[in-house]
């Protein structure tokens, strides 16, 4: 008898520590693999069957932690388990991961190191995960990135910097700065020709939020050529095989906790002709969003009521809730999707 294994959908919840797998069919919850504290991200090596956690501080998040981190985990997502735990010293608080074009590199970027170097890209050898090349960013806490689909540039979102930074990867020279005030998340057109940055950064007060959306970069200028405007900050976004762009925005009220008190977030889906078509109601706080292969689903992981929410984004209608964690118990973060062996 020959058994089916579906796709699978694999999530961190920063709380836990864990990544948590889902069936990405059924949604049934499949199992989960305790990580170090405080995971992040997640990436999917489809060559070597590797899915890749970055461990960013001790305890606690952004500005409000009890030290920064410095591993990558390595896990098995058809085993479900740890495999291995790269020290990345003297660099700490890795974030987001890339893969290259190639799949020879594994992109990561740092908040700063050790030694008191800046914020940068590192790169991994992918087969056996050892720094290969350092690439300073110009800026202190870069947190997510994106690559160009050629694999020749990278842009940061810098939270602390009034700019995005442009490096070549190849020659490692910070090429561009592109005037955008502190970024959250970043994403580049399937094509290469724009970059999509959610800014500005993060405010937890919990009052109205100026000149908050998406800005829309052509890379040939290296200008910012529209504002996709919305009330509250964005904080992910994403682009989708089929070219959709996926905008998360936070909606707050004052008080709560550090974060702010957290309503319901929303996730804007915005065609190739920046139309909106369709606005949904997601988790509080969405923090990560990824797709599935064929660009039919979207993924919402929102941190602060640890869930993430399944959009069928042919429908424009939000299909599941998974639930992430502990329950009451904040983490939600980084997603990747896993394709059945």
């Amino acid at each position: 008898m020959t058994k089916t294994y579906n796709d699978v959908l694999a999530v961190v919840s920063q709380s836990g520590p864990t990544v948590t797998f889902f069936d990405a069919v059924t949604y049934d919850r499949l199992g989960e693999a305790v990580v170090p504290h405080e995971p992040h991200e997640l990436h999917f090596d489809a060559a070597r069957r590797r899915l890749y956690c970055t461990v960013t501080y001790r305890s606690g998040y952004y500005h409000a932690n009890s030290g920064r981190a410095r591993e990558l985990v390595v896990l098995d997502p058809d085993e479900r388990r740890v495999t291995d735990v790269v020290d990345l010293a003297p660099e700490w608080a890795p974030h987001g991961i890339a893969l290259d074009p190639s799949g020879e590199l594994l992109w990561v970027s740092v908040e700063g190191a050790s030694d008191g170097e800046d914020g940068a890209l590192v790169a991994l050898d992918a087969e056996s995960l050892r720094p290969v090349r350092r690439v300073d960013v110009g800026a202190p806490g870069p947190h997510w990135f994106t690559l160009t689909p050629d694999g020749t540039r990278a842009y940061t979102a810098n939270k602390e910097a009034p700019f995005v930074s442009v490096v070549d990867v190849g020659s490692g020279a910070l090429v561009d700065r592109i005037g955008v005030p502190g970024s959250e998340g970043i994403a580049v057109s399937r094509d290469g020709s724009q970059v999509y940055v959610a800014a500005p950064k993060g405010d937890f007060g919990g009052g109205p939020v100026r000149d908050a959306g998406v800005r829309v970069v052509d890379t040939a200028t290296g200008t910012v050529v529209r504002t996709l405007p919305t009330e509250g900050v964005v904080f992910p976004v994403h682009v989708t095989s089929t070219g959709l762009l996926l905008a998360g925005e936070l909606r707050m009220t004052a008080g709560g906790s550090a974060l702010g008190g957290q309503e319901p977030g929303v996730l804007h889906v915005y065609d190739g002709d920046f139309r909106e078509r369709a606005r949904l109601d997601v988790g509080a706080f969405p923090l990560t969003i990824t797709s599935s292969p064929d660009g039919r689903y979207g993924y919402v992981a929102a941190v602060s009521s640890s869930t993430v929410t399944v959009v069928d984004l042919e429908a424009g209608a939000a299909v599941a809730t998974l639930e992430v964690g502990r329950s009451g118990e904040p983490g939600a973060h980084g997603l990747a999707y896993v394709p059945s062996a």
